[in-house]
C-alpha cells in the first residue's frame, strides 16, 4: 500500500484533521479513515492511501463511459482504485467502489508507466472511473499529466460530489468528464446516496460555464425512485435551461445490485420515455444505455434531423459528420469529433499492466 501527501484539509482546534476534498467534510483522529476508505489521518495529515494502485485496467470503446461525443470509435484505458466518497444502495461496481480489501487493488503502475501503457495498447485516453477519481484526486491528476505529456486525453468518470477547490485542481487537468447525475431530489441523494443534490448540479455548472472540459451526463433510472415523468421532466428543464441544449444526456438501465436487489429491471420503455421527454424539453442530444436501442444510441443532427453517427450497443455504424458538421445541412454538432472514427468497437481488452 502506497501513501501520498495531500493538500485538501486543515487541522482542527480538537487535535483532528479535516478532510476538504468532498462535502463530507471527514473529521479524523490519527489513524482514522475518511467514509470513502482511502483518505486517512496519518501524522496528523491527510493522505492518499492508494496512490500508485488499481483495481484493475482495461482497454474499452470510448462509448461505455458512456462518452458519445468525444473521440466516436476510440479505445480508453480505463482504470479504478477502490473506496468512494458517496453511498449509493443501487451501486452497480459495488465489488470496488466499496472495498475495504486491499487486495482489490490487484496491480500496480506509476503515472508514468500507465500513460506508456496507454500508448502501447493504441489507447487515445485514459478514463478514471470504476470508483470516482475525486477520492484518489492527487493520483489522477499526475496520471492525467502524464498522458498529456504523450498526447493522450484523460477523462473523468464521476458522480461531482466535490468541494469547490478540489473540483477546481480535478478538473484542470481533465479534457472530458461524465457527470453521475444520480437524481433530481433531495430525497433521493440523502435516501439512496448518502450524499447531497446541490454539490453535483454546482460541479455541472462549473464544468459546463467555467472550463473547457467536454461534459456528458449519466442517469441511472430507478423503478419508483427516480424515474417518474416529474422528475425527468425537471432534471431535463434544468440542464437545458442552466447548463444548455448541447450537454448530451443519457438515460440508462438499472439492473438489481449491492444492497437494492428487490428493486426490478428498468424497463427499455421507461427509457424511452425519459428520452422523450427530454427531446421535448429542447436537450439535443439524449441516449438510452444498458439495453439494445440503436435508435435512442445514435446521434442525430439538431436541425434537419440526418442520422449523424449510428450505434448498435458500442459498435459504430454510418458517419455522416464533416469537420463536426452535419453532412446534409452544414449544422455544427458539439463534441469533439475527428476526421473519421476510430475503429475500436465492442471490443473489452482487461489488461496486467505488472506483466
Amino acid at each position: 500500500m502506497s501513501t501520498h501527501p495531500t493538500v485538501f484539509w486543515h487541522a482542527l482546534d480538537d487535535g483532528r484533521v479535516q478532510c476538504d476534498v468532498c462535502p463530507r467534510e471527514c473529521r479524523l483522529h490519527e489513524g482514522q479513515r475518511g467514509f470513502c476508505f482511502v483518505r486517512a489521518c496519518e501524522g496528523g495529515e491527510i493522505v492518499l492511501t492508494t496512490y500508485g494502485r488499481s483495481s484493475g485496467f482495461c482497454v474499452d470503446p470510448i462509448e461505455k463511459k458512456p462518452l458519445n461525443h468525444f473521440l466516436p470509435g476510440t479505445p480508453v484505458l480505463s482504470f479504478g482504485t477502490a473506496g468512494c466518497n458517496l453511498g449509493c444502495k443501487f451501486c452497480q461496481n459495488w465489488d470496488i467502489s466499496k472495498s475495504r480489501e486491499i487486495d482489490t487493488l490487484a496491480d500496480s503502475a506509476s503515472p508514468e508507466a500507465l500513460a506508456d501503457a496507454a500508448i502501447r495498447l493504441g489507447c487515445r485516453s485514459v478514463a478514471f472511473t470504476y470508483n470516482d477519481p475525486v477520492i484518489f484526486l492527487e493520483y489522477a491528476v499526475d496520471v492525467a499529466d502524464a498522458c498529456r505529456e504523450r498526447g493522450l486525453k484523460a477523462v473523468a468518470v464521476t458522480a461531482g460530489y466535490v468541494s469547490p477547490g478540489a473540483r477546481e485542481e480535478l478538473f484542470a487537468h481533465m479534457d472530458a468528464a461524465n457527470v453521475d447525475l444520480k437524481g433530481f431530489t433531495e430525497g433521493f441523494y440523502a435516501k439512496t446516496c448518502a450524499g447531497h443534490l446541490e454539490p453535483v448540479l454546482e460541479t455541472l455548472e462549473y464544468l459546463v460555464h467555467e472550463t473547457q472540459v467536454w461534459v456528458e451526463i449519466t442517469t441511472l433510472l430507478i423503478p419508483g425512485l427516480n424515474d417518474s415523468d416529474e422528475e425527468i421532466d425537471a432534471l431535463t428543464r434544468w440542464v437545458g435551461e442552466r447548463l444548455g441544449p448541447s450537454v448530451p444526456q443519457h438515460f440508462t438501465a438499472f439492473h438489481p445490485d449491492w444492497k437494492m436487489r428487490d428493486r426490478p429491471h428498468t424497463p427499455p420503455s421507461t427509457l424511452s420515455r425519459a428520452r422523450e421527454i427530454a427531446l421535448a424539453n429542447g436537450l439535443r442530444y439524449v441516449y438510452t444505455g444498458n439495453v439494445h436501442d440503436p435508435a435512442g444510441q445514435s446521434t442525430y443532427c439538431h436541425a434537419c434531423g440526418a442520422l449523424l453517427v449510428e450505434r448498435d450497443w458500442y459498435q459504430l455504424g454510418a458517419w455522416s459528420l464533416e469537420d463536426g458538421r452535419c453532412a446534409s445541412c452544414g449544422a455544427a454538432c458539439a463534441g469533439v469529433f475527428e476526421t473519421r472514427p476510430g475503429t475500436w468497437g465492442s471490443r473489452r481488452l482487461p489488461v496486467r499492466l505488472a506483466a
